[in-house]
């Protein structure tokens, strides 16, 4: 069928469009862009008319850091789950990371996901290949063979690669195969056992802190070995001051260097764990008010260029345990919208600033399609109210897991319509 959006505001930012416009979806692709008044439906059939008015069109996001945990821990999330909740939550297209049970560092486990992903994703979904075998930071996988079998991106996120020498390496096989590296910044010597960021908080509350130099010491590493091999390099969920000085410094510098970070870390900060809920344990952890303050100046200059989930699912009875037990990470498709869209309110962002940290900087840094809505472009497209009241309920999830820290949070503003391949797969009238 195809589909018609009318009297939208078209935020764009990579085709610099921001108006009231119309949406011609054909053949799955899109097919026009036009003034109401220029509207022509005579090559339409089986159309459905989408009424838009009052609300926003923007391209799919694109999420760059998702844990669809399939396979190998079907019980935190599977890949049918982890996309209905990216769908939820205005996501066309995911990056699945490599951490999975086998990890994702030979074509066969990448193939696997890709033939799931085709029979029972909502959404699109990239994988990440791991950077060395089985995570383990000592022997490089086989590049060649998982970009064959489809990865976008390569990655030991969830660990370090603490050998400079493998890195160095890895950074120049990726660059020849034209992939991304998402680098997972952590000395682990310094992070050894800490549950929290290591401040005024971990000391009243009597817990084991990492430092923030525990992050921006394997920032400032990757820079160098960015600059010492001409390779592009992604700072994945970046959380301190200390990084963002670095990546700063580094892009006035003209290196290769991209940055995310993931809505906890402009949203919460340490004080947060004061009541030690275990939804709010989290690696990189929660940091102080400055390290907040820094990110949202980042993400405001542009040092910061992409805004991703991380979304880590884990089942009740790894977070319904003591803190110090507790597993790392939060659920986070169905709420970064809402969340980013807060920092518009507080003048941090405009829209267009927003969106494009949310759909065509991960495109182009992944380098995967999407993230615009030019004419021919495959018909990826999120519907926002910017209005509409949304309180969170993690019980609601379309997710397997419903460990956040935002239950019962009031919000303003959520994806009321996911349109992937011109097929509407979500939709919350």
């Amino acid at each position: 069928m195809d589909l018609i959006i009318k009297g939208g505001r078209i935020v764009d930012p990579q085709m610099g469009i921001d108006e009231v416009l119309d949406v011609y979806i054909k053949d799955a692709k899109i097919s026009s862009i036009q003034k109401p008044s220029e509207c022509q439906t005579t090559d339409f059939k089986n159309t459905k008319t989408i009424n838009a008015h009052g609300k926003v069109v923007v391209p799919g996001l694109i999420d760059v850091h998702t844990h669809l945990r399939e396979p190998g821990y079907e019980h935190k999330e599977t890949i049918k789950t982890g996309t209905h909740s990216a769908a939820a939550g205005g996501f066309t297209a995911v990056c699945c990371m490599a951490n999975t049970n086998p990890v994702n560092d030979n074509k066969s486990v990448t193939q696997h996901i890709l033939e799931k992903a085709h029979k029972e994703g909502y959404v699109k979904v990239y994988p990440i290949g791991a950077i060395s075998k089985g995570l383990k930071g000592k022997k490089l996988a086989d590049f060649h063979e998982l970009k064959d079998a489809g990865v976008v991106a390569i990655s030991d996120d969830g660990n370090p690669v603490m050998n400079s020498a493998l890195m160095s390496k890895a950074m120049e096989y990726a660059k020849e195969l034209n992939l991304s590296i998402v680098s997972h910044c952590e000395d682990i010597f310094l992070s050894s056992s800490g549950m929290m960021h290591e401040g005024l908080v971990s000391n009243r509350l009597g817990l084991k802190g990492i430092p923030s130099a525990a992050e921006a010491i394997m920032v400032a590493r990757d820079i160098l070995l960015s600059e010492l091999t001409d390779a592009p390099i992604h700072i994945a969920h970046v959380s301190t001051e200390a990084s963002i000085r670095l990546i700063r410094q580094a892009k006035k510098w003209g290196l290769k260097v991209t940055a995310e970070t993931a809505p906890h870390y402009f949203t919460l900060t340490d004080e947060a764990v004061t009541n030690l809920d275990t939804n709010t344990k989290m690696n990189p952890p929660l940091r102080s008010k400055k390290d907040v303050e820094a990110i949202k100046e980042a993400l405001a200059d542009g040092t910061i260029d992409v805004i991703a989930t991380d979304h880590a699912p884990h089942h009740l009875k790894e977070k319904d345990v003591a803190f110090d037990k507790a597993k790392t990470g939060i659920v986070g498709l169905e709420t970064a919208l809402p969340l980013t869209l807060k920092l518009i309110e507080e003048g941090v962002l405009t829209l267009g600033n927003a969106i494009s940290k949310l759909t065509c900087n991960p495109a182009r840094i992944f380098k995967i399609e999407g993230g615009s809505l030019m004419v021919g472009k495959p018909a990826d497209v999120t519907l926002i109210d910017l209005e509409r009241p949304y309180v969170v309920d993690i019980y609601a999830f379309k997710s397997k897991s419903k460990n956040s820290p935002f239950h019962g949070w009031k919000l303003k503003g959520k994806a009321i319509l996911t349109i992937v391949d011109g097929q509407i797969i979500s939709k919350d009238a």
